[in-house]
């Protein structure tokens, strides 16, 4: 709580604020004069008050209901607004005028009855519409023929039944995608896509997901060209999506995405009938998703035989392995399916394989790809019994090598014949024989190589001869001979990222960066480091960011100058220091350097015991260069003063309150409780406590600080005289302002005095608010007895509310004379005033 003579000031203050314009505002300021976030805050109007320069604004879940004309003119700069789910029903003209620069406007989830042909005028800017679940039920009731700069419109989950694109579309010629999904379209008529033949729009995607479309008109498609087009669980029958796919014969596409979704199956198999239906339609890539399934026969795929790149994603397929040589397909991606073995391909197009996260494939079988140049088979959990070399895979040409998340890979060639490797990645699998020899000879082109997490432990400097090129390694989560990071990187010296977190290093040998010449990050995080030895990266003239937290660095050895002048991020956090006059120079070293070393605040003492924890900015080299004798005095003198300057300010008022006792001990109390409680909680006090208690039933009689203490008298006075002394009980209210109050401990550790002297349990807590621990535990007995105690927690409902003001009068009534006769009269006077209202 703070001091008297401060509250006429405070409250001036407070009512200063409330009265300031911005205390009204509701909104949140993501970022300062540009981002408003003004979510769910029960707004029936626009606020008046956000700045002229926002860019984005958030009004979703607000009953705006009526978008007024010229509704945002105050907000010329706006480039997204959000109006999602606030009960718009009407849209008057001219509602958006003035926002030039929007750019993605969101209306979703509202009830619009009222779309007039001027409703989004004035946005020549907008880009994004998207107005899904607003009921729509057709597309000519959109009035968006204007929006000459729109790229893409949603009116997904809506209740449009045609698929007739209005005439306005051949204005749309920027737009990009049409998402239609989950309406209720049913049939597709020749004449529905006229527009579109019309005025071709080339870039122009299509989704149509989640329709339940059981006809397409023969020929509807026909000179149809589109970027994309998806139809996803849109049939309800093997029969239904036949026919429909037959019908799409003339249309062009670039990507034709068909299947369904996880939680929505609808057909029982997709079979050769199915795909015969794609021989009529011009196709760059096809995608299938959800088929369980599958023909058994790759070959009906024969209708795509000519597609550039094909992608399997969740489909049960048993024999990929039989996929003819003459398809010509430039790239496959089979991701997340089902399989009995990993398939021998041998497709000489072939030039990109993506074989990800399937299950079924236990072990790794050679295929023959003479023109791959992309190979990813990360998270499949496979064993490679012989890695890696062209045998195995049948090119010469592959330039990107994945084989993370695998089984046991066994290292028993060195890339012979796969010299244009350019990405090499093996993270979270196990490498066997992978330090027996230079297996990385012939990689003189490698740019990327993450070996982390592979359980290797490099006992040979000749594990990376041959890598030149190399920018980037990762060794995280393996180990070194010794535990000691040995000179392996001759070799490499166009590296950039270095990264040898987690490998249980304790030393570096001297000489192992000197080569690293363009290294620009060096991780050595996670490790068990004793020392900091900056002589080690005096060579590492590009280096701008060096990681060396959670390690147990106690100090540094040598110059401290001789890090890289480039060096711009350096983190020593979570790190074992050693606050002593023996490092004062390394000490001194982290306070000039606060502003380029990183989260200083985690950078604590370890030893001596006295500093342990303490912040490493905290340690005050001027103790260190004094004589030992003036130390011992200087210290002892301290002590001694210190010790009785805490005893007479730790124990003045603990007298006077001891005094107190036995002056007032014969005296019956005047107040049922003395309150404490921060300033900052003062509405609370007085609009729940004080209005329940002194005017409830039966009344209590608060004494409270700002109405009950004498004028002119000293504040501790006051507190223990008018306070404690005054008073049965003691109603603590604890909150997180309270406990990062000095003046609020000081009124609770009196109390705690009070209590013992008072013989009887006559203190109250009330927890107004969830406090975080970690700022509890800084009073370390506050902590200790609500752990141990019961206590009162405000909950601001109906139920929690009432039994908080029941538990708390029946703690209140403990030890109270009860008059009964005199509760009668207040109950009847609190009714007879009830009924004169």
């Amino acid at each position: 709580m703070m001091p008297s003579f401060c509250l006429p000031g405070t409250l001036m203050m407070a009512l200063f604020f409330s009265l300031r314009p911005e205390s009204l505002d509701p909104c949140v300021e993501v970022d300062p004069n540009i981002s408003y976030q003004c979510m769910d805050q029960n707004l029936n109007k626009i606020p008046e008050n956000i700045p002229s320069s926002v860019k984005y604004l958030d009004l979703s879940f607000n009953p705006l209901r009526t978008l007024g004309s010229h509704s945002f003119s105050n907000f010329p700069e706006l480039q997204l607004l959000d109006l999602s789910r606030c009960e718009i029903e009407t849209i008057e003209d001219k509602a958006y005028q003035g926002l030039h620069q929007l750019s993605t406007l969101i209306l979703t989830g509202n009830p619009i009855h009222n779309l007039s042909q001027r409703s989004f005028s004035g946005l020549p800017s907008l880009q994004n519409l998207v107005v899904v679940e607003i009921k729509l039920t057709s597309l000519d009731s959109l009035p968006i023929g204007h929006l000459i700069t729109l790229k893409k419109l949603n009116v997904a989950h809506n209740l449009i039944h045609s698929f007739k694109l209005p005439e306005y579309f051949s204005n749309l010629t920027n737009l990009e995608h049409l998402d239609l999904s989950n309406n209720y379209i049913q049939r597709i008529y020749y004449t529905d896509l006229q527009t579109l033949r019309e005025n071709p729009q080339l870039n122009l995607s299509l989704e149509l997901s989640l329709n339940p479309i059981d006809f397409i008109q023969p020929g509807a498609f026909l000179g149809i060209k589109l970027h994309e087009m998806t139809l996803r669980s849109n049939f309800n029958s093997t029969n239904v999506m036949k026919t429909c796919i037959q019908n799409l014969d003339g249309l062009q596409v670039h990507r034709l995405i068909l299947g369904e979704f996880k939680n929505e199956r609808k057909v029982e198999m997709f079979d050769r009938s199915v795909m015969e239906g794609l021989c009529k339609v011009t196709i760059d890539e096809f995608r299938l998703t959800y088929a369980d399934e599958f023909s058994n026969d790759i070959t009906d795929f024969y209708c795509l035989a000519n597609v550039s790149a094909i992608s399997l994603a969740n489909v049960y397929v048993k024999h990929l392995e039989d996929i003819p040589k003459y398809f010509k397909w430039q790239t496959l991606a089979v991701i997340r399916c089902e399989l009995k073995q990993f398939p021998p391909l041998e497709l000489p197009f072939l030039k990109k394989l993506i074989f990800a996260t399937n299950r079924g494939a236990t072990s790794f079988e050679e295929v023959n790809l003479p023109n791959l140049t992309f190979l990813d088979l990360s998270g499949n959990g496979m064993s490679f019994r012989g890695c890696c070399s062209y045998s195995a895979l049948g090119t010469r040409s592959l330039k990107h090598l994945d084989l993370s998340f695998n089984g046991v890979i066994s290292m028993n060639s060195n890339f012979m014949g796969l010299e244009q490797l350019e990405y090499l990645d093996f993270q979270h699998s196990t490498l066997k024989k992978a330090t027996e020899f230079s297996m990385f000879l012939p990689l003189e082109k490698l740019l990327y190589l993450d070996i982390s997490y592979t359980n290797t432990k490099i006992d040979f400097n000749g594990i990376f001869f041959g890598l030149t090129s190399l920018n980037t390694l990762k060794l995280a989560g393996n180990s070194f001979k010794d535990n000691t990071l040995s000179n392996v990187f001759t070799n490499t010296t166009n590296l950039t990222f270095l990264d040898i977190s987690k490998c249980q290093l304790q030393q570096v040998s001297s000489g192992v960066f000197d080569t690293l010449h363009r290294l620009e990050l060096l991780n050595m995080s996670h490790n068990n480091l004793l020392i900091l030895e900056p002589f080690y990266y005096k060579q590492l003239h590009s280096l701008k960011t060096l990681d060396y937290s959670f390690n147990h660095i106690e100090t540094s050895k040598g110059i401290l100058q001789h890090f890289p002048k480039n060096l711009t991020f350096l983190n020593l956090s979570h790190n074992s220091f050693a606050c002593i006059c023996e490092h004062q120079n390394f000490l001194q070293w982290v306070k000039d350097q606060r502003l380029f070393l990183v989260n200083t605040e985690q950078m604590t003492c370890a030893t001596p015991v006295e500093m342990k924890g303490s912040l490493v900015l905290d340690f005050r080299n001027a103790t260190c260069y004094m004589q030992k004798t003036i130390i011992s005095v200087t210290v002892i003198s301290v002590l001694v003063v210190s010790t009785i300057a805490f005893l007479v300010y730790k124990f003045y008022f603990h007298l006077i309150l001891i005094a107190g006792c036995k002056k007032y001990s014969r005296g019956e109390s005047i107040y049922d409780a003395f309150v404490i409680y921060s300033s900052r909680d003062e509405d609370w006090v007085r609009n729940e406590l004080v209005k329940n208690l002194e005017e409830g039933v039966p009344p209590f009689q608060l004494c409270l600080h700002y109405r009950d203490f004498i004028p002119g008298v000293a504040i501790a006075a006051n507190i223990i005289q008018e306070g404690f002394h005054k008073s049965r009980k003691v109603i603590v209210v604890v909150s997180r302002h309270f406990i990062q109050s000095r003046w609020c401990i000081f009124e609770y550790e009196i109390a705690q005095t009070w209590q013992f002297l008072s013989s009887h349990s006559g203190i109250i807590f009330i927890v107004l608010e969830k406090v975080e621990k970690s700022l509890l535990k800084q009073q370390v007995e506050l902590y200790r007895l609500l752990s141990r105690n019961t206590y009162l927690e405000w909950e601001d409902n109906a139920l929690g509310r009432h039994i908080f003001w029941r538990r708390l009068k029946k703690a209140l009534l403990d030890g109270r004379a009860w008059d009964p006769e005199g509760a009668a009269e207040t109950e009847n006077n609190q009714q007879e005033a009830t009924t004169s209202i």
